[in-house]
């Protein structure tokens, strides 16, 4: 996968899927971020429509000290998070993405949100960057 105006990405070539989500999962926490939510997407389709895919996850990352900002600013800017990060096994190791905040949050038009998206874009960066 490439870069997009929406995405971030990096592979990890010989990681293991497992590893990848754990240094994922790591790297995250180190910028603030937790991960609130996980969705299996492989699991999912298995269960839901009976069909093979490959391990693939997508967390929900959140910053908690810039949600609240950005909660503050308009507490409809819950529909835009948490942000959302893809792990997923590629042939000979793994693919991650991660969104990019301003393509959520630029439609918003709030210089405080700015500002939130420019901060856990930075981050963001970095923690992909340290995966």
């Amino acid at each position: 996968m490439k870069n997009t105006e929406y995405s971030m990405h990096r592979t990890l070539s010989g990681v293991e899927f497992g590893e990848a989500v754990d240094r994922v999962t790591a790297a995250l926490k180190e910028e603030g971020f937790g991960v609130l939510t996980r969705i299996d997407v492989d699991e999912t389709l298995k269960t839901k429509i009976g069909v093979d895919f490959r391990p693939y996850v997508i967390l929900g990352a959140c910053n908690p000290a810039l949600a609240h900002q950005a909660l503050s600013a308009d507490d409809n800017i819950g529909l835009m998070l948490p942000c959302n990060v893809v792990v997923a096994a590629i042939e000979g190791g793994t693919e991650i993405a991660f969104v990019r905040p301003h393509a959520r949050m630029d439609i918003v038009d709030l210089p405080v949100i700015r500002g939130m998206a420019d901060e856990a874009q930075a981050r963001l960066e970095r923690a992909l960057q340290a995966v």
